[in-house]
């Protein structure tokens, strides 16, 4: 009822169905056209459109899976152990040594208070283990993410001056965070595969030169101005200010010569004393932390007893103990829709950095991460955090090698590390007060110094790709001069606008063939049986070592030039694809290879024109220069302007092993060609053949467009169609059955009279045996053998209904001269025969 009601349905609105297969021949119908060993009939069946949506819908174990791996913790924490934990023990105080002192010195990075930047790092680590698909990654305040916030903070103080910074911290990363754990839970984590290796290059290298830049005033004491300014101004301004400089200085400059000290003394000891490897490796970890202690004393010993405003040189001053800001975060409608403009730019930081460190440490490590789970992640600890205060978090790059190289064992190790944070918020504070803003300043330079690509990097990227090279210095350009969010969307845009040009202005590549075969040391592989065991080759006859390949024939691919390659009929051309086959590029490159076969062949019918009016405006023809050499050759006026040595237009064979889909703009520019091309080489028809199509839907959408089988011609006479397939053997020395029942006999005869059976009748070899024994139970053997040995037989790899679908070149080429010649044969014949009826005339 269902079938009557939609075929009804069709008629009233004028939509023709299709009755049946548009092309049928006597394979289709159950007759076999091939060899006598191979009775099989396959006909392909085109997919449903019902398919996408039984495919789409999710069973109940996709379900099952997917509520256990919103959790993926719970496939390893029964497993755990003792070693495990002392690994995680190890990594966790050390993260935590590192955490303390790079979450308050950021803090002040997003324009907050330095006890913000601990709230953040507490949370980050606590909830992170929980939804972790990394063992390696550290969630917690970031010198980026900072860096943003703060501008955004800053910006929201003018708009909004009566809500305070924290307030719009703790907003931005609760919609940030909502975001990024929506497109987490739909499994679009994919989605970042979408930004360029160089556009986060050039977003670290810009943002940490920013950075750096910024901190610099604070390092040296110079204030005056303001360091959210674009980094080049706030450079001249630190030039201008430096005979300000104040005593902040002496703590800063030398707190980051220090760092570098220490930092290159260990990697230099670590080399030298290489048994004392793992030792210098904490020393150097821990560098943070020491140097952080020595200055926090210096400025113990020089402020002690002095009243704020007569310190010495700038300090924290007093932090709070605890979670004094833990409260219900306020996001009303003025702070949204205040924050909508900064989202885009703060999802982007948040996920790019994260999910790349992520993914590197897991290909290091060899372990496999999830995207769309690190960003289920990620958007449950900055959703969670702001209820303690928190601020936007998202996994750190120094952090995460220092806990790899420390043995992290599993992503317990951050419940480790929030007890360190937490132990630090309620019982460091009285500590926290006489760090110097110098120090932190120059933690932060030296922590972002690792984030700038070094020069032998780009280097390497001008080797592989010098336009992104130019998207990579663009970037950076573009956040030292302006804002870190400009250099995001410029480097992204950038790359997008190449990766757009590169797909619409692509073409593909004429193939010419050439035979080859492969040498090794100074013999051909294929040519002897020892070859033939070795490499693969299941025959021993004079045409294994030769195949054919198929190359451009411009030689585009570096190939050799001195190999001589053309197209391998005349007439026929093979068109490969280059980088697919969708409605950007389909004008562009089949645009290109018609002109490419108009320049290489002439017109079937050459029409010739009464009058010059009567030809048409785009098709003028010949100057009157060559209408005068043509008369003057005996040649009609339609060959005047044609060279009668290139061959008529025959077949086109389109190698489609680049092409995964097809859409309706293409499919229609297929036909407008075809269309185009019929006329062209009227009243012959053009043959399109297609090999290497991969995917169903593809050959569902060409068949539907009249590709696949080949058209009737309207007029002449018929030619039957030649249908070559491609065929495999099953049931040989090679399948699955032959394997079965050498098992079988192994079991009855025993494996030395199987061995022997099976060379006598595989190879056809005799040989006498010493012993009357041996040579009966050989000959029982093989007897058995023989009667269980099925026969072998060829099926055909694709559907018979389908003759001009071909898997490879080799056989669309074959198919392709095969019914050329035929045609040509049987135009012959008539030729022949409507000369003999004729009359004889006399003069």
């Amino acid at each position: 009822m269902a079938t009557k009601a939609g075929h009804l349905l069709a008629k009233g609105l004028g939509i023709k169905l299709r009755a049946g297969e548009p092309y049928q021949d006597e394979v289709s119908r159950g007759e076999s056209v091939l060899s006598g060993q191979t009775g099989e009939t396959f006909i392909e069946e085109l997919p449903r459109t019902a398919d996408v949506f039984l495919n789409t819908m999710p069973s109940s174990a996709q379900i099952q899976s997917y509520m256990l791996s919103l959790f993926p913790f719970l496939s390893w924490i029964s497993f755990y152990n003792l070693q495990w934990l002392i690994g995680d023990l190890v990594a966790g105080i050390t993260i935590g040594a590192v955490v303390v002192p790079q979450g308050m010195a950021y803090a002040k990075l997003a324009n907050l208070p330095v006890q913000f930047g601990l709230y953040s790092s507490f949370m980050g680590v606590l909830v992170y283990w929980f939804f972790a698909t990394s063992k390696d990654i550290t969630i917690g305040p970031v010198a980026v993410m900072s860096q943003v916030t703060g501008s955004v903070v800053a910006d929201m103080k003018i708009a909004l001056p009566d809500v305070p910074g924290h307030v719009i911290a703790s907003a931005l990363a609760i919609l940030a965070g909502a975001i990024v754990i929506f497109i987490g839970l739909i499994r679009c984590g994919w989605i970042v595969d979408l930004i360029s290796l160089t556009a986060l290059s050039a977003f670290m290298t810009g943002s940490a030169i920013s950075i750096a830049v910024g901190q610099i005033p604070t390092m040296m004491g110079i204030t005056g101005f303001s360091t959210r300014d674009a980094s080049y101004l706030v450079f001249i301004h630190t030039l201008q200010g430096l005979p300000r400089t104040k005593l902040d200085a002496a703590m800063g400059l030398t707190a980051l010569t220090m760092l570098y000290l220490i930092r290159g003394f260990c990697s230099f000891a670590a080399r030298r004393w290489s048994q004392h490897q793992r030792l210098f490796f904490f020393l150097s970890t821990l560098r943070t932390v020491f140097v952080i202690l020595l200055y926090t004393l210096i400025s113990y010993l020089v402020n002690r007893g002095l009243p704020e405003k007569q310190v010495k040189f700038s300090i924290l001053l007093t932090v709070p103990r605890g979670f004094q800001n833990a409260a219900v975060p306020v996001l009303n409608e003025r702070v949204a829709s205040g924050l909508l403009s900064y989202l885009p730019a703060t999802v982007i930081v948040l996920l790019i950095e994260h999910i790349a460190i992520s993914k590197s440490f897991g290909r290091v490590n060899n372990y496999r991460i999830d995207p769309s789970q690190e960003m289920v992640a990620i958007g449950v600890t900055n959703m969670l955090g702001p209820f303690l205060g928190g601020y936007a978090a998202t996994g750190s790059f120094s952090r995460t090698a220092i806990k790899s190289k420390a043995g992290v064992r599993t992503p317990f190790a951050g419940v480790i590390t929030a007890c360190v944070v937490l132990l630090a918020i309620y019982a460091l504070p009285a500590v926290f007060y006489y760090i110097p803003n110098a120090s932190l300043a120059a933690v932060i330079i030296h922590a972002v110094g690792d984030l700038i690509t070094p020069p032998n990097t780009v280097y390497q990227f001008w080797l592989i790709s010098p336009l992104e090279v130019v998207i990579f210095f663009a970037g950076v350009f573009v956040t030292v001069f302006s804002t870190i969010e400009n250099g995001i969307y410029t480097t992204i845009c950038m790359s997008a606008a190449l990766l757009l040009y590169r797909t619409l202005r692509t073409r593909g590549r004429f193939l010419g063939r050439v035979r080859v075969h492969s040498v090794l040391d100074d013999h051909v592989i294929g040519d002897s049986r020892q070859a033939v065991s070795e490499y693969g080759t299941f025959t021993g006859s004079a045409e294994v070592p030769y195949r054919n390949v198929f190359l451009p024939i411009t030689h585009a691919d570096g190939s050799n030039p001195e190999v001589e390659l053309g197209n391998p009929y005349p007439g026929v051309f093979i068109y490969r694809f280059s980088e697919g086959f969708s409605y950007p590029n389909a004008g562009n490159s089949l645009e290109y290879m018609v002109q490419f076969i108009f320049s290489h062949t002439r017109r079937t019918n050459l029409t010739n024109f009464q009058r010059p009016g009567d030809r048409p405006w785009n098709d003028p023809g010949p100057s009157r220069r060559k209408l005068k050499a043509a008369a003057a050759a005996g040649l009609e006026a339609g060959m005047a302007d044609v060279d009668t040595s290139l061959p008529t237009l025959k077949a086109i064979i389109l190698d489609f092993s680049s092409v995964n889909h097809v859409d309706i703009t293409s499919v229609q520019q297929m036909i407008d060609v075809r269309n185009q091309l019929d006329r062209y080489a009227s009243p012959n028809v053009v043959d399109w053949h297609i090999a290497c199509i991969t995917n169903r839907w593809t050959k569902r959408a060409l068949v539907n467009a009249g590709f696949g089988y080949p058209t009737e011609r309207g007029d002449g006479p018929r030619t039957r169609w030649r249908s070559i397939f491609s065929v495999a053997e099953i049931g040989g020395s090679q399948s699955a059955a032959a394997a079965a029942e050498l098992e079988v006999n192994e079991k009855e005869l025993g494996p030395q009279a199987t061995r022997t059976a099976d060379a006598e009748v595989g190879l056809g070899l005799h040989k006498s045996g010493s012993s009357s024994e041996v040579m009966t139970a050989q000959a029982k053997g093989a007897k058995n053998v023989k009667s269980r040995n099925p026969r072998t037989r060829a099926v055909p790899v694709h559907g018979h209904n389908r003759p001009l679908f071909h898997v490879d070149l080799t056989s669309a080429l074959q198919s392709a001269i095969a019914n050329i010649e035929a045609r040509n044969e049987n135009e012959s014949s008539s030729e022949t025969t409507v000369a003999e009826g004729s009359p004889t005339s006399t003069k």
